[in-house]
């Protein structure tokens, strides 16, 4: 499958919902258990892409995939922080489309300034851990217990990755340039 990462747009609502929605049924990557509607997810887009960037991944015409990052914190000295999700549609997965879109967040977030990307995923989501190792994430820890999923507590991993300045150690302002 050939396919092709470009920024997410508001107009990718819906795509985006139906691929996070799959995400929510399966189980093993988000304690969402609501579905999230088209409107919602393209309200979310419109109020986090001016700040937070997002990617979809293109194949064969269609979007299979996509990585968007959230705010960490609301207090200034972590704006260069995003906290990221891949997902990819089910017909897709083991493509090499999570790896592109997250390739491409996080060259859009080091364009943009951040200097952490950070994730929690559930241990037993092994794909998704290959995957950040892969793209140079460093385990840093466990969250025990973090939340119910189903009435059962469940363990998340975090992973992280450092960008731009922060990767050599040079000090830092406490916002994003």
């Amino acid at each position: 499958m050939d396919m092709l990462a470009r920024p997410a747009q508001v107009a990718d609502g819906p795509v985006i919902a139906a691929i996070y929605n799959q995400g929510i049924e399966d189980r093993v990557a988000t304690f969402e258990t609501e579905l999230r509607t088209p409107a919602e997810v393209a309200a979310l887009l419109a109020e986090r892409l001016p700040t937070h960037p997002a990617v979809v991944v293109e194949g064969n015409g269609r979007v299979v995939g996509f990585a968007w990052t959230a705010p960490y914190s609301s207090r200034p000295c972590y704006a260069g922080i995003g906290e990221f999700s891949v997902y990819v549609d089910r017909t897709a997965r083991g493509m090499g489309a999570g790896r592109l879109a997250l390739a491409e967040l996080v060259s859009e977030c080091e364009r943009r300034g951040f200097w952490k990307l950070t994730s929690r995923i559930f241990p037993d989501n092994r794909a998704s851990l290959r995957l950040c190792a892969a793209a140079g994430f460093k385990e840093v820890g466990v969250h025990q217990r973090h939340a119910r999923l189903d009435g059962v507590w469940r363990d998340v991993v975090i992973v992280e990755r450092l960008l731009g300045e922060a990767v050599d150690g040079t000090p830092a302002n406490c916002a994003r340039p």
